[in-house]
């Protein structure tokens, strides 16, 4: 186990239930992620991932245990706390993008950064940037059911990382594109990575998990079967900084 003091991520002895009378989500699971690490987090379905980042979001309380990001104690945060919490240190990835679809490219960027009383002027040169740099600068004024599975997702990590979060979360982010598209998402994540952002990757790809994280976390059951490094990613191809 990672020194507490050198985690930006801790879970000690964390379990969700959500029924008592059920089997445990998570159950009694302790790891630390260290800043700038890429985490993959595989698993069959059912098995506690989702759950895992939920109660790293703070999205989701534990049952019991303690959940640390930085200096947060995330799982004692209110429902205000928490949302704060989310909006300054933690940025989300989905499968499915969640773009809102009567906003445009720059809105949907710009949105998190204006839920956080960003400053607009830097809070649009930053969404700008973001923009710019993940190839979507033609089409910031485009309206997301005119973007490929592909372009909505660069439009969703360019979301994701407006505020500078210290922690980038990213829940099957290539699941619903196809193999190419997932082939340059992932390597837009090592990218970032490689630039010092600190990811973990919830994924049903085992090529993902091994070509673009040092350390695959296999769940079984709500419990971590094995944590094993894959060695050590290397910088892709894109210009993104966290």
């Amino acid at each position: 186990m990672v020194a507490a003091m050198n985690a930006l991520v801790q879970l000690e002895n964390v379990t969700k239930r959500y029924d008592n009378g059920t089997a445990p989500a998570v159950a009694e699971v302790s790891v630390a992620i260290r800043p700038g690490e890429a985490v993959a987090v595989m698993g069959p379905s059912g098995s506690g991932k989702s759950t895992l980042l939920n109660l790293i979001a703070g999205m989701d309380r534990p049952t019991s245990g303690a959940v640390r990001v930085g200096d947060e104690r995330v799982d004692m945060l209110s429902e205000a706390g928490a949302a704060r919490f989310r909006r300054r240190q933690v940025g989300m990835i989905f499968q499915f993008f969640n773009l809102l679809d009567d906003m445009t490219v720059m809105d949907n960027v710009l949105l998190p950064a204006q839920l956080a009383g960003a400053k607009d002027r830097a809070a649009r040169q930053r969404a700008g940037q973001l923009i710019d740099a993940l190839r979507m600068g033609h089409r910031r004024d485009a309206y997301p059911a005119r973007l490929s599975g592909g372009e909505r997702q660069r439009v969703a990590i360019a979301r994701a990382l407006v505020n500078q979060p210290s922690l980038l979360l990213a829940d099957e982010p290539t699941g619903a594109v196809d193999t190419a598209t997932g082939d340059e998402i992932g390597q837009l994540l090592l990218d970032l990575n490689a630039s010092g952002q600190t990811l973990i990757v919830v994924t049903h790809s085992p090529e993902l998990a091994a070509r673009y994280s040092q350390r695959v976390i296999r769940f079984a059951d709500g419990r971590i079967a094995s944590d094993t490094a894959t060695g050590q990613a290397a910088r892709g191809s894109y210009g993104v900084r966290p």
